[in-house]
């Protein structure tokens, strides 16, 4: 009995919010026009599977709400809801700022990652959409060093400068960066920078005085 009760209480919810969902809420959820889903000529019978994803996603919606409802034993009212924007922010392809920033890395390269990324940010910065913190892009570009791609990672730290110039994360991964692709010298001056702008820092320091040391052992050899 309780369980049919939780079902049609299930069912109940989830049927309202599909029924009065706007869809011009959903368009700006979602940053597209009207012929993002509504792609064919009325009557023509063109295929629109963006409609039958969108269908899915709004039922979707419908049952998280439900759920939520019944988890919190809250009225509609009260219950804290899921909408489109939840998830979406203003793009139709909700991928968190690292993921897009990969995937153009390895499909396109540094710069093509550098350039999208600056015309997301002159497009979003100040919203909810993407998380534009230095901290997010530094995380990222450490990854990208991890996956030996020292020289896309540089590309992308040298364009964080222009927003960040003073910070020394930056000029300390770009010396690590210069450090796995092998280039000595780059990588000090790097870190030297990184020091002179946080001079606290004991990590950049040891680092410095490792590759230093290196250095001078190699000129011994030769």
């Amino acid at each position: 009995m309780q369980t049919t009760l939780i079902l049609i209480a299930l069912l109940s919810a989830a049927r309202l919010p599909a029924q009065t969902m706007n869809m011009q809420e959903i368009a700006r959820a979602l940053g597209v026009e009207c012929r993002y889903c509504h792609a064919g000529a009325r009557g023509s019978g063109q295929p629109e599977p963006k409609k039958e994803i969108a269908r899915a996603m709004i039922a979707m919606t419908a049952d998280l709400n439900a759920k939520i409802q019944l988890a919190t034993a809250k009225s509609p009212d009260e219950a804290t809801r899921v909408e489109c924007a939840t998830c979406h922010h203003g793009v139709a392809i909700p991928r968190p700022l690292p993921e897009v920033i990969m995937r153009t890395v390895n499909e396109k390269g540094g710069a093509a990652a550098a350039d999208q990324y600056r015309e997301l940010r002159s497009q979003f910065y100040g919203g909810n959409t993407y998380d534009f913190t230095e901290a997010t892009l530094l995380e990222t570009a450490s990854r990208i060093v991890n996956a030996r791609h020292h020289e896309d990672a540089i590309i992308l730290l040298r364009m964080n400068l222009e927003f960040n110039p003073e910070s020394a994360r930056t000029y300390a991964l770009i010396g690590l960066a210069y450090t796995r692709a092998g280039d000595d010298e780059s990588a000090i001056a790097n870190l030297e920078k990184s020091l002179e702008l946080d001079s606290a820092s004991g990590e950049v320091r040891g680092r410095l005085e490792q590759l230093r040391e290196y250095r001078r052992r190699r000129q011994r050899q030769q």
